[in-house]
This record gives C-alpha cells, structure tokens and sequence, in this order.
C-alpha cells in the first residue's frame, strides 16, 4: 500500500501548479520535528504542502504526502504507518486533512516521542486543535496560513516581487515605501478587485468564485464546525441563521439576548457559535481588552471582505468593506480589539480610524492614526488605507 501513496504523490506533483508563493513559506521553522500547518477551508492548505515538498524533496522518496480523508486509515493507524515509513528510509511524513483520523493529536505525540530521525507536517482546521495544556501543543510548531493578502495579490497580477513590511516600519516609514510602490503600480487600480475577489485561491480557477466561496462557506458550517465540535445536523440551520445575520449587520455591537430571540436558541449556544465561527475564520470578535472564554464580544466583523458579496449578496458599504479590509490584514499577526473612542485599538496600543482624517472639529485627534482610503501616499500619522495590506 506504501508504493499506492507514492505513486498519489508523485501524481500531485507532477500536476501541481502554484503561481504564488506564500510568504508564510519563508516564517516556518522547516527543521522542526513537528509542524502544523491549520487555516481556513479554502485557503490553500494543501497546495501550500505540496509546494514545500516539491520545492524541497520533488520526488525523493524519503518524503511522502499522504491525506488522512484515505479509507486506508480506518484500518491503519499513523503510528504503525509512520514506523514503517520511517524504517524503510522515509524522513519527513505530510499529512493532510489530518483531523479525520481520530485520535489523531494523542498519536501525533506518540510518534514525535518514537521515531525522532521522522519529521512529520500536519495540515486541518483551526478548530481541530486540542484544548491548551495537550502534548501537541507544547511539542509542535503550529502556524495559521491565511488567505492572500493583499501584497501577494498585486505581486501575482502585477508580476511584481514586493516585500512584506512590519507595522513598526509602515508607521514610521510609510511614505517612503508608499512612494516606492507607487513608482511602480497604481495599488488602488487593483483593491476593489481584490476586496470582492482577491482572498482565497478561487480567483486563479476560470469559475463562479462568489458560487464557489459559497459552497466552501457551506462546507465549513457542515463539516468543519458541526463535525469537530459535535453540532447535531438538526441544529445547522440555526448556525446558517446566525451567520447570514452577522453578515447582513456587521460590524456591529452583538446583543446577545436579541440573536437568542433570532435564531431561537440560549444564550450560551450564541456565545459558542460565535465562537466557532471565530475559529473557523468567518468572523472576526473584537474585545474590549483581552478575550475571555465566556466574555461577549463588543463588536463582530466578518473575516474578509470576499465574504461580505458572497454571504450578504448585493451592494456593500465602502466604509463597511474598508473597515473590513483593514481589521483583516492587520489581524494576520496583530491584536484587533475594540475601542469605545476609535475605529480600532491595535496590540492595546495604536488607535486607529478607517477612513479620511476630519480637516477640523469632533474626530481630529492628533494622536490617532489614520487608515486613510483613496490615498496614494500619505504623511505624518495619515497612512494609505491600501498599505496595510502589505504587512507582514
């Protein structure tokens, strides 16, 4: 059955194509002995394996991709097929979509305490992950692909090879590196684009990408929540229910009884589900200081503006899909949270307001940086809405 699961991967290889590298690529710790690879459905998991592999091994035998959605493995467990990989010469294990196995994190550690001449790299849902304090978490490297960001969507249709910035340098810097890219391209030539189609791969497919990032949307609610978290099927269309609503208010200041009353469940099952839908990455929960387990959030986003066409349909507000895009790509490896006085609070320290800065009166507050739409390249404490996008 080995020789079955090489010739799959040779397969996949030989037919992968991957016209943009992601920068997460370059942020991995590839000599780890255990690494995790989670996301969202959709956002490119499995490509983003399979480009690592053939970057690194092609076709060399002491590496193998296997996805654990395989009939094989309801028969089969990782750590026996793990200790004959690694006994007939094989170094590093790639599996994908591993949270259809069961018991897969407890086997995981098993394997990481047996075998350690074996790499193994394992890719699923956020949500997959056990609760903190397991082995796994304390021996394996685990890192969050998200969609393309804004950068690496220009740098594929532009052909362009930007960088990605610090927020510390953007702050300090950003019109000089505002300057150096408008030198090059018209940035805000390509952001209404990327706001209704430019998040998840589905752009490089010649098809319906709003229909397609639908179906993903219903995939996620279906397996990825109610399969890993145990939501009987009789209870998705109350979890459809809150979704749409989400999307047809937010960003809004969730009041928990009312969405109760709406979707006709308790109170304690809204609070879960929005925290599903957190961790599956469809919304976004901004807090009020630091998030608590049973803590309400004070305001409610959807993860990415593309969700925003695709769940809410129709016409969208600029200053909506704005706020939208700015808490998204500054969220990859920032703190959002809320602010009772500004748009934003960023790592409880930078305010921050999504749109022009007022000339005089309420709002022209000197200290509060300003995410500023349809600006090409700004000054002082005034930043191109666009800019953020190219962080890190």
């Amino acid at each position: 059955m080995m020789q079955a699961f090489f010739k799959t991967h040779k397969y996949l290889l030989d037919h992968l194509s991957v016209p943009i590298r992601r920068g997460l690529m370059d942020q991995v710790n590839w000599n780890s002995r255990l690494i995790g690879i989670v996301g969202a459905r959709g956002v490119g998991k499995t490509s983003f394996l399979l480009d690592f592999v053939s970057t690194v091994y092609g076709n060399d035998k002491s590496c193998l991709y296997v996805n654990l959605n395989n009939l094989y493995f309801s028969d089969r467990t990782i750590i026996s097929f793990a200790d004959e990989f690694q006994k007939t010469g094989g170094k590093t294990l790639v599996l994908d979509q591993v949270f259809k196995y069961p018991e897969w994190a407890s086997e995981l550690v098993t394997c990481y305490d047996s075998f350690p001449d074996l790499q193994i790299i394992f890719s699923g849902s956020p949500l997959m992950l056990p609760e903190k304090g397991h082995d796994l978490l304390v021996k394996a490297d685990i890192y969050s692909l998200e969609g393309f960001s804004f950068r690496e969507y220009i740098n594929h249709k532009s052909d362009n090879k930007f960088p990605a910035f610090k927020l510390d340098e953007i702050l300090t810097d950003h019109t000089r590196i505002a300057t150096d890219i408008v030198d090059s391209i018209k940035p805000l030539a390509y952001y209404n684009d990327y706001l209704h189609h430019g998040y998840y791969p589905f752009f490089l497919e010649k098809s319906n990408y709003l229909e397609n990032l639908l179906k993903n949307i219903n995939l996620v609610l279906e397996i990825d929540i109610s399969y890993l978290q145990q939501i009987e099927l009789k209870y998705l269309p109350k979890l459809r229910k809150l979704l749409y609503i989400i999307a047809c208010s937010a960003p809004f200041q969730p009041n928990v009884s009312r969405l109760s009353q709406e979707v006709e469940t308790s109170r304690a099952t809204i609070i879960n589900y929005l925290k599903y839908l957190n961790q599956a990455r469809l919304i976004n929960l901004l807090y009020e200081g630091q998030s608590e387990p049973l803590k309400k959030p004070s305001e409610i986003y959807l993860q990415n503006p593309n969700l925003l066409y695709s769940v809410a349909r129709g016409d969208v507000e600029n200053e909506v899909l704005n706020k939208t895009f700015f808490s998204n790509q500054i969220g990859y490896n920032h703190q959002v949270g809320y602010s009772r006085t500004t748009d934003f609070i960023i790592d409880e320290t930078h305010l921050f307001n999504v749109g022009n800065r007022p000339k005089t009166g309420k709002g022209k507050n000197e200290d509060v940086w300003h995410a500023c739409n349809m600006l090409e390249v700004g000054h002082g404490k005034d930043v191109p809405l666009w800019l953020f996008g190219f962080l890190e």
